[in-house]
């Protein structure tokens, strides 16, 4: 007969193993959903830019293009696009460019750290964006704040600390423009 000490791990050890298969797939899934979102957001970009520039040669005004700027359900299943290996995804910054050209993850952890008093450490920004405060998940959130640091987007002052790179309109800082307005 087995004791019930050794029926508990039992069920734990199953339980365990379900959770990692869980947490697998949603690993695997994020990672889809991160994909397709990149590309639904490329394609969005350049279908509005499309309908700007057809605007701008044809003469038409805003009026007459918003049906080309209007998304257009799709009659039968759209195929998952493949990704091209090598696209960029993370754009360098340059003058007048916004975080919504950011894929989404990119985007929160941009406005995360503008809204910070001061620098921040992945760790810092893991329950921010809702991520739990594990070894994977910092080091994945780390890589992405060195490719936001290479392409422009943050700073990295310290070692492992970092913080935005570009003052926000007026020449002010985001946390300065936060300070002067909790100073009033």
């Amino acid at each position: 007969m087995v004791s019930l000490i050794e029926e508990l791990e039992a069920r734990e050890a199953a339980a365990r193993v379900r959770v990692e298969e869980l947490e697998a797939e949603i690993v695997e899934l994020t990672a889809r959903l991160v994909g397709e979102r990149e590309v639904w957001s490329r394609l969005r970009v350049t279908r509005e830019t499309v309908a700007q520039v057809l605007a701008e040669l044809s003469g038409q005004d805003v009026a007459e293009t918003a049906s080309l700027r209007e998304p257009v359900a799709a009659e039968e299943p759209v195929e998952p696009v493949v990704r091209v290996v090598g696209a960029v995804m993370v754009p360098h910054w340059r003058e007048g460019l916004t975080t919504d050209v950011l894929p989404d993850v990119y985007r929160d952890i941009v406005e995360v750290i503008a809204d910070a008093s001061g620098p921040m450490q992945a760790k810092q920004m893991l329950p921010r964006i809702g991520l739990p405060a594990v070894t994977a998940k910092i080091e994945g959130t780390r890589g992405k704040l060195k490719r936001l640091v290479e392409r422009g987007w943050l700073i990295e002052d310290q070692p492992g600390r970092f913080a935005p790179a570009h003052r926000g309109p007026g020449g002010e800082s985001a946390n300065s423009r936060n300070d002067k307005g909790s100073s009033l």
